[in-house]
């Protein structure tokens, strides 16, 4: 017959049973096959955690039927099948099968094989059978032959022994004999070992229970039971089979950290620390803040330490910034706990800590910090009414900073000239002032809080201003303006932000209009006529509000026959009698000292035609000559012919020889010389039109 021999493992289940671990069967002696008539005990092992006095009545089943039930946690029994145990309120085991054999040799095995474990296979033959020898076989093969005993053994098991063995014996009259076979599975040992203690909650001078739980580890253990040194070896308190240790009066000094280990065949399988506290509540804590120098800046280390002066160890310490949490120090053994950190601006604030030692955390009192934090790189801003502010707008410059400790001292600046200065326990300020033409230009600001100053970036202001009260100014070539001269009407504001644009008007009628995009004024030229007489204006307008100049007036004279008729007609017969002889030019020569200023308009070293004298022109008259020139037209209805009237005034002390020859006079350069020409009009002549002295005329 094949024995399976499988792995125990012990896991919780659901239901009433979810907080208590399986039993274990352990088997005396430690086989699974037997010779039909011999018996075997088994051991239903439990790790409860209740009392032991609850515990009544274990349950023993045979092929899933409940076979008996005892007292006790042990069972005889002496037939082949699959066996179970329960204990009161646990679940049932996992299941030992055992065979009891009829035949004349079997061979024996553990019921279960872990790594690294010694195993004894025993080859035993049936009683009154002699053998002559005995042979261990693995699928087959021979796998050793004893010589003096009937077991096989096989040291450090591992993965390499798993198998299906079997033995045979040799009688006397040589015939073979075979045992069963047994099928090895080496199984590594998942242990799974807990420490719990009853009560969770334990009082001085009261009993204390530690309940050492093991699944996962075969029977038979060994539980031992340890209390932590930090400095020394783990001290072994109790060393049994038993899995609970009891401490009848717990002291103050029981305090401290536990655990346990289950041991099997020279391996422990230790449990987690289980960490008792004795109750005996902790006084309230001292907290101490300590620190390098009185005023703490950011970046400094400070330290807090927290001591509970009376009682029960271990204790958690908790140190807290204004209610939240900073560090936690869990089970230490010390009565004092010191934590250190790098300060921020954020760090400042109420300190507290508490200590507990399982009764409740108690409250240290509070301990005050202030960092103090260098001012950031201020923010100006300028708010204005409109995006484009405009005189007599109220506008505010803003400084703010993101970090730094209160008071802080604020500075505006207008091109490096302060504006105002003060200290606030704000992290902004505000400077409102009323706008004026001399408010263009860059702002910035300062804060400072004795930690080194911070200037902010320049913020430009560009200051619009409305246009003033325009001016008109008329410009004409003589004090009575006449029909045909050219006015230059100029208009022009003071003050006024550009783009500015003009506008002229006569008798409210507009003439013409022109922008101004660097602020100066505009002009606009007007050609007389007889209907130009009246009241001009000008308007002057940047979109901030138009204004309008004040009115000036213009009298224009006409110029009629009766005014010169009578010179006319003295030089009628001299001209008529050179316009006759095809346009005689009358040429008059006036020679000027060079110092008066005057200069000839022709050179001595150029050759002139007739040509050159078509075109007559005025060059550099001097001052002190009193030449009034009167241009009119005579007979401008009848006849082609075209007076001029020519008056000069006669100059005194004129040197010898002035009448000369044209060539002679030509030839001097510092005489100036008037040009005038008399045609023979071939069409109606165009109205007068004024021209300045750089421009030549007929």
């Amino acid at each position: 017959m094949l024995l399976w021999v499988s792995l125990l493992v012990l896991a919780p289940v659901s239901g009433q049973f979810a907080t208590e671990p399986k039993p274990v069967i352990s088997l005396h002696p430690l086989w699974t096959t037997f010779f039909q008539g011999e018996t075997v005990m088994l051991t239903c092992n439990t790790f409860r955690f209740h009392a032991p006095e609850k515990i009544k009545l274990y349950r023993w089943y045979l092929e899933g039927e409940i076979q008996s039930e005892t007292l006790g946690n042990t069972h005889e029994v002496r037939e082949t099948g699959m066996y179970k145990c329960q204990a009161q309120d646990s679940p049932p085991s996992d299941a030992v099968h055992l065979l009891f054999s009829s035949a004349n040799l079997i061979l024996q095995a553990p019921p279960y094989v872990f790594e690294k474990e010694s195993v004894v296979l025993r080859c035993q033959a049936k009683a009154n059978t002699e053998l002559n020898g005995m042979t261990l076989y693995k699928h087959g093969e021979v796998l050793g032959v004893p010589k003096k005993t009937s077991e096989f053994r096989i040291y450090q098991a591992g993965l390499k022994d798993n198998g299906e063995y079997r033995c045979t014996g040799l009688k006397k009259d040589n015939e073979t004999i075979s045992s069963n076979a047994v099928k090895i599975e080496v199984q590594g040992i998942v242990a799974d070992v807990r420490l719990y203690s009853r009560p969770e909650l334990v009082f001085e001078g009261k009993e204390l229970v530690l309940i050492c739980s093991v699944s996962g580890v075969p029977a038979p253990i060994t539980v031992s039971f340890f209390k932590k040194r930090p400095w020394n070896k783990d001290t072994k308190i109790v060393t049994s089979s038993e899995t609970e240790f009891k401490i009848p009066a717990v002291e103050s000094s029981h305090a401290g950290e536990y655990y346990c280990a289950a041991g099997k065949n020279h391996r422990s399988f230790p449990s987690q620390t289980l960490t008792i506290s004795v109750r005996v509540p902790a006084s309230h804590p001292v907290l101490t803040l300590s620190r390098s120098r009185a005023q703490t800046l950011e970046g400094d280390e400070v330290s807090l330490r927290c001591e509970a002066r009376r009682g029960s160890l271990p204790i958690c310490f908790q140190f807290y910034h204004e209610s939240m949490l900073l560090k936690k120090a869990e089970g230490t053994i010390w009565r004092s706990v010191s934590f250190r950190f790098t300060v921020t601006a954020e760090h400042s604030g109420h300190y507290y800590c508490t200590a507990d030692n399982g009764l409740g955390p108690q409250y240290s009192e509070a301990a005050s910090l202030s960092v103090t934090v260098p001012v950031s790189r201020p923010v100006l801003t300028l708010r204005a009414p409109r995006a484009q502010p405009v005189v007599g707008d109220v506008a505010e410059l803003h400084c703010e900073v993101q970090r730094g400790s209160l008071p802080i001292r604020y500075q505006f600046y207008h091109e490096a000239v302060a504006l105002w200065s003060n200290s606030v326990s704000s992290k902004k300020a505000f400077f409102r002032f009323s706008l004026t033409e001399g408010h263009s230009g860059n702002y910035f600001c300062k804060a400072d809080n004795n930690l080194g100053a911070q200037r902010s970036d320049t913020v430009s202001l560009s200051v619009r201003v409305p246009v003033s009260r325009p001016v008109l100014t008329l410009r004409a070539p003589r004090a009575q303006a006449v029909v045909g001269d050219v006015v230059e009407l100029h208009c022009e504001v003071q003050k006024g932000s550009p783009p500015i644009r003009y506008q002229f008007y006569h008798k409210n009628v507009t003439l013409g209009n022109g922008t101004s995009l660097s602020g100066q004024g505009v002009s606009f030229n007007l050609s007389l006529t007889a209907e130009h007489s009246g009241n001009y204006s000008c308007e002057a307008d940047n979109d901030l509000g138009p204004q309008c100049s004040e009115a000036v007036t213009l009298s224009i004279t006409v110029m009629t026959g009766s005014r010169s008729g009578s010179v006319a007609t003295s030089v009628t017969g001299g001209l008529l009698s050179l316009v006759g002889l095809a346009a005689v030019a009358l040429l008059f020569y006036c020679w000027f000292p060079r110092k008066a200023g005057g200069r000839s308009t022709l050179d001595s070293s150029r050759n002139h035609s007739a040509s050159d004298l078509h075109e007559p022109t005025y060059y550099n008259v001097p001052g002190w000559i009193e030449l009034q020139p009167v241009y009119s037209n005579v007979n401008p209805k009848e006849g082609d012919i075209v007076y001029s009237e020519v008056r000069s005034v006669k100059r005194e002390n004129r040197h010898a020889g002035a009448v000369a020859s044209a060539p002679e006079l030509l030839n001097d350069k510092d005489a100036c010389v008037i040009y005038s020409q008399v045609k023979v009009a071939s069409a109606p002549a165009p109205k007068p039109q004024l021209l300045d002295s750089s421009t030549p005329h007929r």
